[in-house]
């Protein structure tokens, strides 16, 4: 048995998280669950949105499984998600975007990821009140952060098959910080001639996912682009209710849903457990289980092709509860 921290979070997170656990015991996963707050509840509940028992175990077991949390808009409030990277320096952003049967889009054949470096460039914070009408944001862009998710961009792709690379990027204007970004990324490409590298400007890069999204593979960029292109790619195929993320470093690797907490639906059996157990099923592979996340992501599919099985917001008239009902019976 491998202990896994569980963060059930805010709003939809409990509900959804519940239903997750009940659909891993359903293939015996060989995990023990250690449930820990963070977010709202845990705010309440310990005066901290991240309390240092959850930063703890975190960092004893190395692996956590998270439901959406909420930080609160002003106050001071650092994003939980930003704090939690940067505390266990996951580095690797990745969210595979690829079209699910039964969740109706504009688009077919979208079959991608997106390695997102995840601790520095503008999202480190790091700003300054100048004068009463001018603040500055710090961008850092660092050859070891760069040099790093490049490569795992790379073994990435080799891994799984894929047979290119693309590297996002603003070079053409920020010609220091996105220039050495793009740089390492090409010199790392030449360890890896089997697979077709190329760049892409960031501008140009949202407009070719929006007409052809089919030709990309793998993208590799820096922490804003990636995390805009997260969720524009998510929404090509269906949005954020059916797209997994992971956030993985050397000593740790947490696994979450990119959508929201949902607040005005919580605790109502409506929300839709489809990006939190996609994230469970990354999260299965990551630790070597592939045949318990194949045999899910099958009866996932197969859920997910059934109008009554399905949750509203897919077109179903399913609820949570149902739907995954209808799941482990399809396993």
């Amino acid at each position: 048995m491998r202990n896994l921290v569980v963060l059930p979070g805010d709003g939809i997170g409990p509900e959804i998280m519940k239903q997750v656990l009940r659909i891993l015991q359903a293939v015996d996963s060989p995990f023990n669950y250690i449930e820990k707050d963070a977010g709202l509840t845990a705010l309440e509940k310990h005066g901290s949105l991240l309390p240092d028992d959850t930063l703890q175990a975190i960092t004893q077991h190395g692996l956590a499984l998270k439901a959406p949390l909420t930080t609160p808009v002003g106050g001071g409030f650092k994003s939980i998600n930003v704090t939690l990277r940067q505390k266990f320096d996951l580095y690797a952003n990745v969210r595979p975007v690829v079209n699910l049967p039964g969740v109706f889009t504009r688009y077919e054949k979208v079959n991608l990821t997106i390695i997102r470096e995840n601790t520095e460039d503008l999202y480190t914070g790091e700003e300054r009140q100048v004068d009463a009408d001018t603040a500055e944001s710090i961008k850092r862009i660092t050859r070891k952060g760069s040099e790093r998710i490049a490569r795992y961009a790379f073994e990435y792709a080799r891994t799984h098959g894929k047979k290119s690379v693309a590297a996002v990027h603003k070079a053409n204007i920020m010609k220091l910080t996105d220039g050495l970004f793009l740089k390492t990324c090409a010199d790392v490409a030449k360890e890896y001639p089997e697979i077709q590298f190329r760049d892409v400007i960031i501008d140009n890069c949202c407009m070719q996912l929006v007409i052809r999204p089919e030709q990309f593979e793998v993208i590799v960029t820096e922490n804003l682009y990636g995390d805009i292109l997260s969720d524009l790619c998510a929404g090509l195929v269906g949005g954020l209710g059916v797209v997994p993320g992971a956030n993985i470093g050397v000593q740790a690797a947490i696994f979450e849903p990119v959508h929201g907490s949902a607040p005005d639906i919580a605790g109502q059996n409506k929300a839709n457990p489809t990006a939190l157990l996609q994230s469970a099923v990354m999260m299965l592979h990551h630790v070597g289980e592939h045949e318990r996340a194949d045999r899910i992501m099958r009866a996932l599919i197969k859920t997910l092709s059934d109008t009554q099985a399905r949750t509203a917001d897919l077109g179903g008239k399913g609820n949570t509860e149902t739907f995954t009902n209808a799941l482990i019976a399809n396993l």
